[in-house]
């Protein structure tokens, strides 16, 4: 990418001035000299000469960006034959040919092309097409030549890669030489029309990458770029006449452009208007797995293994010793050899890119049992799939031979694989297995219910006191004298900490342990005997609304486990001291790192993409699968700790509300939250549901992308907050202008904008439109088209909260600078 960045830089180096004209047209008597230039209509491509070695004359033809002051060229005439002096010169022959001459008069490249014209013209199109044409016919199937069916390193929205069948020609990228040189270089990329149709990227006549076939929704590989994406659409056409991939932009203001760089590696980059720089949308190869054939036949590559190669399911290394010195070269062979004669079956593999298809047979009408049916009669046939995986699948694709390079894959299809008839259980096999494993499973289904019951009967009280904890916990005159008791302590299920091993541990609570204060009182870190690190919260002596969430929280989350949850460790109840132990993040919260100029540098994307998914991950085990339905109701970057692998946990249940039953909303009139993450009709009605936490989540994930506050955002061109501001950005396709600047450029656009798309769904104003936490975790890793999102919540009213700041008072914040957590009295 660097020398793709020298050669940008370097195009536009002339040493003489380019005047540019007026006109897009290039006519017989009026032609184009070096120093002068043509521009499309709308003024976004021109074309001319430049040279980009700027210690040689030697001079190329070629079309940039106009509007990019990044100089980019994105196609060269004369590429491996330069002109060798400033004198080039343009022309369109009677004979309708677009010809380029040298200072000395010859020509040293020319169109070639084989129609006529009454009145022949080149024109520069708005799309960046240059083309040869009738001056009084602008209909594109009469077009003699034009430049998109010639590439050189970049595929340009429209373009079609691919071959047409009818006349016989392919369209295909080839890198540049060098960053200074734009002849021919060893890469190619190319759709392969053999077998089921699928791209390739060349290193010479070594295969280097290949996408996998087309599968009714995207190639099989899978790339988060490949995704559907509010950035561009696109599409794969195999019919009779041509065979071709193409992108089209859905924002035509925003530039988007596909390369081949000079080291292999196919990039697509987008403009960002902020920052005046490309970014980088997609890298193919994108990592080691990506490699064609590393692992060698019917074996898996899988980036998330250790090693990354592994033979499929009942087959073997053809060679044990190199595979386990990590030489997988020869790779994998079946465990029991096929005998088509005594009937063999098939086995599904699910989630691979599928096997090289340039050895395959399709029909893309025939149904997955039909396909069964022929490849078990041809005893050559390897492995059968559906051609296309919308719906419940169609069409028909059988291997023959080998099957190579696959990979490991969100969203990836199913495969079947023929086997040996020994290693595919008969019927007689299933019922012999099931004589012998139902006896087995009924054994131990009883030695679980045994100790189900004596579990429950061990627990009977502490179930008692948890439902009738909203009774029991009810406010009194002195606030010491609750959970004093020895019952009520053996009812909490939680270990008991004595007051000595505390103070002990937090140096008698000094002041330099002391981790931050909420409402609820203070937090200090400490360290136990043994060495481990933990974080105490202390109830204020005389804090009302503190003891309520110290019931709350004891209540809530006793019984939770999940790795995106902080870890509640025990209690100490003495006296009037009542004290929750956690464990300890080093790394504090959120909200120290992502609004603070110079440690918002330590979260690089990986890192803010991971706290994302671990936020959703822990709120969709509150929601769905723990035990209890819980609404956490002060969801903000405050609460969400950070470990020391940077990776969150969801902290602070003292506002919780557990949901029993079929509940699935309620109402208050004790609105308790955060302002700047709490719904519209939590924070103005008091009614909250799942869909609140959906709505604080999408507010923290709009935060994490863009490094900037909801509540206090302030922009000199409109009075909306970061919701509104994002929306107008995301609808009017500028969303690079919410990345945080802090960002590096190793980041995945595909991946920030899809963030961004499903933290906007997740703001909606209505809650019935936010989607739920199932589905918002699937949005975020997996590939399919996400709805356009509706005006957020707050849209026409940013300073909705700065109004309740009049009537409703708060604290100061703690040292981390969040704000705490408001409780608000309402009479209805």
């Amino acid at each position: 990418m660097k020398s793709l960045y020298r050669f940008c830089c370097f195009c536009f180096l002339l040493p003489t001035l380019v005047v540019s004209d007026s006109t897009d047209t290039i006519t017989t008597n009026q032609p184009l000299a070096d120093g002068k230039t043509i521009i499309s209509s709308g003024g976004t491509f021109e074309l001319g000469f430049y040279r980009p070695d700027v210690n040689s004359n030697r001079t190329y033809l070629g079309l940039w960006y106009k509007k990019v002051s990044k100089a980019t060229v994105v196609w060269t005439a004369n590429r491996d034959v330069p002109i060798n002096d400033t004198k080039g010169l343009l022309k369109v022959t009677d004979q309708a040919n677009l010809t380029l001459f040298n200072g000395e008069g010859t020509a040293i490249w020319s169109s070639n092309a084989t129609g006529s014209a009454k009145n022949p013209v080149a024109q520069l199109l708005d799309s960046g097409n240059l083309v040869v044409k009738d001056a009084a016919d602008n209909n594109p199937e009469n077009y003699l030549w034009q430049s998109f069916e010639h590439p050189t390193d970049t595929l340009l929205p429209g373009m079609k890669l691919g071959e047409n069948l009818v006349k016989r020609t392919e369209v295909y990228m080839q890198s540049l030489k060098s960053s200074v040189d734009p002849s021919r270089g060893n890469f190619i990329f190319r759709v392969d029309p053999d077998g089921f149709p699928q791209q390739f990227l060349m290193n010479g006549s070594t295969p280097r990458f290949r996408t996998g076939p087309w599968n009714g929704l995207r190639f099989s590989w899978g790339s988060p770029g490949l995704q559907p994406n509010p950035l561009y659409t696109y599409e794969f056409v195999n019919n009779p006449q041509e065979i071709y991939y193409r992108y089209d932009l859905i924002n035509t203001s925003v530039y988007s452009r596909l390369i081949i760089s000079t080291d292999g590696i196919i990039q697509r980059f987008t403009w960002n208007y902020k920052t005046q720089d490309w970014g980088v949308y997609l890298n193919a190869p994108a990592d080691t797995c990506d490699t064609y054939g590393l692992c060698n036949n019917y074996s898996i590559c899988s980036t998330a293994n250790s090693p990354i190669c592994s033979c499929l399911d009942k087959f073997v290394p053809k060679s044990l010793s190199e595979w386990q010195a990590t030489d997988w070269s020869n790779g994998c062979q079946r465990r029991v050899p096929l005998d088509c004669q005594k009937g063999d079956g098939f086995i599904k593999y699910s989630g691979i890119k599928l096997p090289d298809t340039r050895w395959s047979w399709y029909n893309r009408s025939m149904t997955l049992k039909e396909c069964e049916a022929i490849c078990l009669k041809n005893c050559s046939c390897t492995a059968y799939a559906n051609t296309d995986i919308t719906g419940k699948g169609s069409g028909c694709v059988l291997w023959f031979g080998d099957l190579i390079d696959m990979t490991r894959v969100n969203g990836g299809q199913d495969i079947y694989i023929r086997m040996a008839a020994s290693e595919i259980p008969s019927g007689a096999n299933k019922a012999k297995i099931l004589g012998i494993s139902l006896p087995l499973v009924g054994a131990f289904l009883l030695l679980v219910l045994c100790l189900i019951l004596c579990a429950r009967k061990k627990k009977r009280r502490q179930r008692k006191l948890a439902e009738q904890i909203p009774s029991e916990w009810k406010m009194e005159s002195r606030p010491e004298q609750r959970l004093n008791t020895e019952s009520d302590k053996e009812d909490l299920d939680l270990p008991l900490f004595d007051l000595k091993t505390i103070e002990q541990a937090t140096n008698n609570f000094s002041i330099d342990n002391k981790l931050g204060e909420g409402g609820f009182g203070p937090v200090y870190k400490g360290t136990l005997e043994e060495g481990q690190e933990i974080a105490v919260k202390r109830l204020s002596e005389y804090s009302i609304q503190g003891l309520d969430e110290f019931k709350n929280e004891v209540k809530c989350i006793a019984e939770l486990q999940h790795r995106n949850l902080v870890k509640l460790l025990g209690c100490c109840i003495e006296g009037e001291e009542k004290m929750l132990i956690y464990e300890f993040m080093p790394n504090k919260s959120l909200d120290f790192f992502l609004f603070d100029n110079d440690r918002s540098r330590l979260l690089d994307w990986p890192k803010r993409y991971q706290i994302i998914i671990g936020i959703a991950r822990g709120l969709l085990y509150l929601h769905q699968d723990s035990r209890l339905t819980i609404i956490h109701r002060d969801l903000k970057a405050g609460n969400i700790l950070l470990d020391s692998a940077m990776k969150p946990k969801i902290s602070d249940f003292g506002m919780a509300r557990i949901f029993g039953g079929t509940e699935t909303e309620a109402s208050t009139k004790r609105v308790v939250g955060t302002y700047g993450y709490m719904s519209p009709e939590y924070a103005v009605d008091g009614v909250f549901s799942t869909k609140s936490d959906v709505f604080s989540f999408g507010v923290l994930v709009l935060e994490i992308v863009t490094g900037k506050k909801n509540r206090g955002f302030s922009h000199p061109d409109h009075h909306h907050n970061l919701l509104g501001h994002a929306w107008l950005l995301f609808k009017d396709g500028r969303f690079q202008e919410l990345i945080d600047d802090h960002f590096s450029q190793s980041y995945c656009l595909s991946e920030v904008i899809r963030s961004i798309h499903v933290g906007l769904l997740c703001v909606q104003q209505y809650p019935d439109d936010r989607p739920s936490m199932p589905s918002v975790v699937l949005m975020l890793v997996g590939d399919g088209e996400l709805p356009f999102p509706k005006e957020p919540g707050y849209f026409t009213e940013r300073n909705f909260f700065f109004e309740t700041d009049k009537i409703f008072s708060s604290g100061n914040v703690d040292s981390s600078g969040n704000q705490l957590s408001i409780t608000v009295l309402e009479a209805r």
